[in-house]
């Protein structure tokens, strides 16, 4: 039952305060570090159990006073306004309960690729890349562009580093493939064509997330080079790193600096490899939603983006708004929110399952 567990993480809590107190804890870095997270991580859930606790017991004592005639009037309003703050109560323990993701806090590795339909698909790959950094700059946060890939007006492939508080907890659901309907400059007849693009939004990998061996990686330095393969500069500057268990290859030629570029490399690896990692996670313990986002599947349509509509539908959620110009301009905000609705309730449901079964 939901107030049983709620009940063993208000003694864990105790456990761990009484712990803290011990100085041979509190002289170990390690285990000291570890206890004031798991304290911290506590905190709300015991906080709002307690405030809650203490709400049921006030209401408790509302039932003599109901009883006498003199004080029923006035003890009728402040129960009801107790029995509110009680069930507000339940659903913030409700949500409480959830299981953290880890990675919410984390920085973001942003891919962006062109799909099918040619010079239209790189075109809105721009788009989107366009997008998503003016959305960085309202929140004030950072992007790094690590490596980029132009074809003359659009892009192939960007991969950039998003610096931010909390940054992968509001992009997270942005991963999948994102379609575009609108009619071509090109297009003399009116015709609208139907191009797609990939996001793929990793959380930034620390080395404590993925131990690399140097004995599994493949470096190979080379020139770097400018569109239609022209050289733009003389010095072995551009690093090719292959990581050979896994297969995975990432280049990086940005920057003059071997070292800088071969850093920026290993940065896109390492995230790469997490990402991978937790697909065999969630595969292993979810094989039957592949649907669910986080699941490594991004295959499906996510999103349309219709311009004669000025329109853009969340597909997995059934959302549409008519502000496609906005959000091209970076004001992403209710997508996001509604995403981030939507998936929350959903693991809420799941919680609450859980806890009540």
């Amino acid at each position: 039952m939901m107030f049983d567990k709620l009940a063993s993480m208000e003694a864990k809590y105790t456990q761990l305060m009484n712990e803290m107190a011990d100085p041979a804890v509190q002289a170990d870095s390690t285990k000291f570090r570890t206890h004031s997270k798991a304290l911290a991580e506590l905190q709300p859930l015991v906080d709002t159990y307690g405030e809650y606790k203490r709400v049921t017991g006030e209401l408790a004592t509302m039932e003599d006073l109901l009883k006498d005639p003199d004080m029923r009037e006035l003890a009728q309003k402040e129960a009801s306004e107790l029995e509110t703050r009680r069930d507000s109560l339940v659903e913030q323990l409700k949500l409480l309960l959830i299981p953290k993701d880890p990675n919410d806090s984390k920085n973001v590795i942003l891919e962006i690729r062109a799909g099918t339909g040619g010079d239209e698909a790189a075109l809105f790959a721009g788009d989107l890349f366009r997008m998503y950094s003016r959305f960085v700059e309202r929140q004030g946060w950072k992007i790094d562009v690590l490596s980029m890939s132009d074809s003359g007006g659009g892009l192939k492939e960007v991969i950039a580093l998003i610096e931010g508080k909390n940054a992968y907890s509001r992009l997270k659901y942005e991963s999948g493939v994102h379609r575009v309907q609108r009619v071509p400059e090109t297009e003399a007849s009116g015709r609208i064509h139907t191009s797609t693009a990939t996001v793929a939004v990793l959380p930034e990998a620390e080395d404590v997330d993925i131990q690399i061996q140097e004995k599994d990686l493949r470096i190979d330095t080379f020139c770097s080079s400018g569109p239609g393969g022209q050289s733009v500069n003389t010095t072995y500057s551009a690093v090719r790193i292959t990581h050979l268990p896994s297969g995975l290859v990432v280049s990086q030629q940005d920057e003059k600096s071997q070292i800088k570029n071969r850093a920026k490399a290993m940065k896109v690896l390492r995230s790469r490899l997490y990402d991978l990692e937790m697909q065999k996670q969630q595969d292993a313990i979810a094989k039957d939603r592949r649907t669910q986002v986080g699941t490594g599947e991004r295959s499906e349509k996510i999103r349309t983006y219709n311009f004669r509509e000025n329109r853009i539908t969340d597909h997995r959620i059934g959302h549409t708004m008519h502000q496609l110009t906005n959000a091209l301009d970076g004001d992403l905000g209710e997508l996001i929110d509604a995403a981030v609705t939507y998936f929350t309730s959903e693991k809420l449901k799941d919680a609450t399952d859980a806890v009540e079964s």
